[in-house]
């Protein structure tokens, strides 16, 4: 059995996973994201409230996953149709815009809360939830890298002109990715909230965009094993480094460098040919 302490990290480990997951789909296809900490707030404001016991709603925990994963979904798409036309540097900084946005709008948001944030959320988060859930996102999405949208991803990402002139539809492709990669972020926001059991604006953050961004750079984006990676690593070593006490970032950030520098391509960096 599992202390009170383990498990709490084993729950925001898979909340760290779920987010991989977010910037992965869509750097799967190509786009860079750091932005998706405002779908997470957006899943995690959404499915608290359908759950709270001040509302007038008696959502069941499931259905308010969903709903709020499917709520950061549906802005994800909105946000890509005007995003994926620009590229580079332009795409991070439209992404960026628009998390900073989300923030802002909830910190002036005074029915969830405002700069105070939503208090009262039910504890319906479990270990067996996050589990079921991360697990179902790992098989989906290693299952998905064999289908005709998978192989699409990696051709998008590989060369655009190419992958068009092969007759993928570049937009509908980008715009699945970028709503696939906005829903799992809104599905690890509700399972925060319904941890955490207080949410505000602040804990949304550019950090917590750059964070997830920083899992999938660390453990690679070949395949779903490489976000898994990442999260596992920045999640659990600084818990191992506690006997540094005010040392122990300093030593996570060396060792950061020394992995952008030794392995630029991730943890888990073989090729993509190796995949069936």
């Amino acid at each position: 059995m599992l202390s009170s302490y383990q498990e709490s990290i084993a729950i925001f480990l898979g909340v760290n996973v779920l987010m991989a997951f977010s910037v992965y789909v869509p750097t799967s296809a190509g786009l860079i994201s750091l932005g998706q900490a405002g779908f997470m707030a957006i899943g995690a404001y959404a499915s608290a409230y359908l759950t709270s016991r001040f509302t007038a709603f008696d959502v069941p925990f499931g259905l308010a996953l969903f709903l709020g994963g499917a709520a950061a979904g549906i802005v994800g798409v909105l946000v890509a149709a005007p995003a994926v036309r620009i590229r580079g540097i332009y795409l991070i900084i439209a992404t960026l815009g628009f998390g900073e946005i989300v923030r802002v709008l909830f910190v002036n948001f005074e029915p969830l809360g405002g700069a105070s944030g939503l208090s009262g959320i039910q504890p319906l988060t479990t270990l067996s939830w996050v589990v079921a859930i991360c697990l179902f996102f790992f098989v989906f999405l290693w299952r998905l890298r064999s289908t005709p949208l998978g192989r699409a991803f990696v051709a998008i990402h590989e060369d655009e002109t190419a992958a068009e002139a092969m007759g993928i539809n570049l937009f509908r492709t980008k715009l699945m990715a970028f709503g696939g990669g906005a829903f799992i972020a809104g599905i690890a926001g509700g399972l925060y909230a319904h941890f955490a059991l207080f949410i505000d604006p602040s804990q949304f953050g550019f950090s917590k965009s750059a964070e997830a961004f920083l899992f999938v750079i660390l453990g690679g984006s070949v395949n779903p094993l490489g976000p898994v990676a990442g999260a596992i690593v920045v999640t659990l070593l600084p818990e191992f480094l506690r006997f540094l006490q005010d040392w122990r970032m300093s030593f996570f950030a060396v060792l950061l460098i020394a992995c952008a520098v030794w392995r630029p391509g991730g943890l888990i960096s073989y090729r993509r040919a190796a995949h069936p």
